[in-house]
């Protein structure tokens, strides 16, 4: 089964507490992916930011919220132990512990209402299922979803010259021909012969990447146009080819490139935006947040 969000976890991870022991997170983590039978590939899934496991994370918050809300004590760092209102809590056989259940506790409403900072007032919202950190993720992504949109939007209402130029230019961002800026060049929209741009990988020129670019506003990109890079590929002798599209490829062209011994990279609009967007190219940072977390090493007494 999948890993199970943290309000689902909140009341197994207390009735784990009621032997009145202290217990750390890495066991209770352990006992709970027995509970809930998850898989090694449950317990490995990473969060977003990959510095986590999405089930550490989720016991962690659910960990968190039963503390602010005075079910559990942390007794000594890494470590949590049941209180009393703990097992008053059990005791009365609630079947589910969540986020509704525990703003009743005024000790959690404090935790939880909008804390002022200057003028503005910042919420934090905790009905969601998702830990803040998956709720962040989220976000982003939902962010850069509308961002990829707006790319296309504006790389569509660009001439096919200015496309060629941009291609050449996120095949240079992404590292391709070094930090040389002479190595990759458009081929100007003048009998090009089915390449719209070069990447020289070497400073000799001897191992080279060409590139197609096909500025679609609809439609996708089919087999016939793929056999016709591959044949411009044939020309200049070379095995390494890059097509890039703002639309889509279809599911013929897919397979096709998968049956030919050149090597030839397909990349939709999709892909496109994301990898601007992931090597800054014709986006800038509007705002940073950053996440931090306490440093152990400080803390310790060694």
């Amino acid at each position: 089964m999948a890993v199970p969000d943290y309000q689902t976890l909140m009341r197994p991870l207390l009735a784990i507490l009621e032997d009145g022991e202290q217990h750390s997170l890495s066991q209770l983590h352990d006992q709970l992916s027995v509970e809930f039978n998850l898989t090694d590939e449950d317990i490995a899934e990473k969060i977003s930011s990959g510095r986590q496991t999405v089930m550490r994370n989720r016991v962690g918050w659910a960990r968190t919220y039963m503390h602010k809300a005075g079910l559990l004590s942390l007794p000594e760092r890494g470590f949590c132990q049941i209180t009393d209102e703990g097992r008053k809590v059990l005791s009365q056989q609630i079947e589910r512990i969540n986020i509704r259940f525990l703003r009743q506790y005024p000790s959690f409403q404090e935790f939880v209402k909008p804390k002022e900072s200057s003028s503005t007032q910042q919420t934090v919202e905790v009905e969601s299922n998702a830990t803040p950190e998956e709720q962040m993720m989220m976000a982003h992504n939902a962010l850069n979803q509308s961002l990829s949109e707006d790319l296309l939007s504006v790389i569509k209402e660009g001439s096919p010259q200015f496309f060629e130029q941009l291609v050449v230019d996120l095949m240079l961002a992404m590292g391709y021909g070094g930090a040389r800026k002479e190595a990759g060049k458009a081929t100007q929209y003048s009998n090009d012969g089915g390449i719209d741009g070069i990447i020289n990988e070497d400073v000799l020129g001897l191992d080279t990447i060409y590139l197609q670019a096909k500025k679609y506003t609809e439609g996708t990109i089919g087999r016939p146009d793929i056999q016709s890079f591959a044949g411009a590929l044939d020309m200049r002798k070379a095995k390494k080819g890059v097509f890039i599209t703002t639309s889509q490829f279809s599911k013929d062209a897919i397979e096709y490139v998968g049956l030919i011994e050149k090597s030839i990279v397909l990349i939709d609009g999709q892909k496109l935006a994301e990898l601007m967007i992931q090597y800054d190219l014709g986006v800038a940072t509007k705002q940073t947040y950053a996440i931090k977390q306490i440093d152990s090493d400080y803390f310790s007494d060694e």
